[in-house]
């Protein structure tokens, strides 16, 4: 969140971004948290929340829809990276998201895939007043954050137990600021005692 804040700001720092860390990160990498978002150019994560060389493992798809390989890499970094927060990263105008509000007619190929993905979302808050792909990003993000905590054997397990935390964010490509979606930071785990693991 602070380096978001430097970002909007115009005060970033630009940290761990030399060759003096790309030699200390060779032989490994400690990423402190995962990054589920979206593909769109416009949201480079790494540049929005003002981190560095081996700060956010990052996975990215158009509409930051998951599947089985996402999920793997999710896993992967909870287990042998030891990352202890998942952020569901979701933006304004979305192109998945107002492709899924849209519903057209014979999508090529597999895009037809991340539309019906995203299409729960659209229902859900389809009458709700306002913009309604920015609406149906907000519910899409609420939507995999819940998934993610629900998805067995590893995410379900290391969330009820307090080792990790998923959560859901909406970046704003119009003003640079990431919000934090207040429906998934409710009724978080606690970190259980060592005595009661």
């Amino acid at each position: 969140m602070g380096g978001n804040k430097r970002f909007v700001e115009g005060k970033t720092i630009k940290p761990r971004q030399d060759m003096n860390v790309v030699k200390k990160l060779e032989d490994g990498q400690e990423p402190f948290a995962t990054i589920v978002g979206c593909s769109d150019s416009r949201v480079p994560n790494e540049m929005i929340f003002d981190q560095g060389l081996g700060d956010l493992f990052i996975i990215r798809t158009a509409g930051q829809v998951s599947a089985a390989a996402s999920y793997g890499s999710m896993e992967f970094a909870t287990l042998k990276l030891k990352t202890k927060l998942i952020v569901v990263l979701g933006h304004t105008e979305c192109g998945a998201v107002a492709a899924a509000v849209e519903r057209p007619e014979n999508v090529p190929g597999h895009i037809v895939t991340l539309i019906n993905e995203i299409k729960p979302a659209v229902a859900k808050c389809s009458h709700l007043p306002g913009n309604q792909v920015n609406n149906a990003v907000r519910q899409n993000v609420i939507d995999q954050v819940n998934n993610l905590r629900d998805l067995e054997p590893i995410l379900h397990k290391k969330y009820v137990d307090g080792e990790i935390l998923i959560v859901g964010a909406v970046y704003d490509i119009h003003t640079g600021k990431v919000e934090f979606l207040e429906e998934t930071l409710i009724n978080l785990p606690q970190p259980k005692k060592d005595d009661e693991k």
